[in-house]
């Protein structure tokens, strides 16, 4: 799609990052949880984790549009039980960039046509459909993770 660039992050991608990485949750999850839980989030403490995870050789992939982080995915590893070779451990896209095409690009940069799993909110329909478009189905997994002092449910899709 025009208007964006799809590349491998950097460790100079970090900020960028955590700034989008911080606003999509708070778009994503803020009616998921108890008001004020989100309000403590740091982009200055996110921004030093992705720079440590990427210096390691953390695999992820940046959406940029005029030059500023709009989007990013990443694989992941940290889970035991792996149904499937490759985890998508996140994709998030800020909310004003939804729609020009950005979330299939860094889907695809991730893990292209692979097989692979991942966990998304169970109360986040427009995910689970992406997901479901792009040959992701339930399997019947689930998780709790807490989002401050709120749990929030993810499933797990494969494909």
């Amino acid at each position: 799609m025009i208007g964006f660039v799809v590349r491998p992050a950097t460790v100079d991608d970090a900020e960028g990052i955590a700034r989008v990485h911080i606003r999509s949750w708070q778009e994503t999850y803020a009616p998921l949880v108890e008001p004020g839980e989100l309000d403590g989030l740091s982009v200055e403490r996110r921004a030093e984790r992705w720079a440590r995870d990427l210096a390691d050789g953390s695999e992820a992939w940046v959406a940029e549009r005029e030059g500023a982080v709009i989007g990013f995915s990443s694989t992941s590893g940290d889970h035991a039980e792996r149904p499937r070779p490759v985890e998508l451990g996140m994709l998030y896209v800020m909310e004003e960039s939804h729609g020009i095409g950005a979330g299939q690009a860094l889907l695809d940069a991730a893990i292209g046509d692979s097989p692979a799993f991942l966990f998304v909110a169970r109360d986040n329909p427009r995910a689970i459909r992406f997901y479901e478009r792009n040959r992701f189905f339930f399997d019947g997994v689930s998780e709790q993770f807490a989002f401050g002092h709120t749990p929030i449910t993810s499933l797990r899709m494969v494909r």
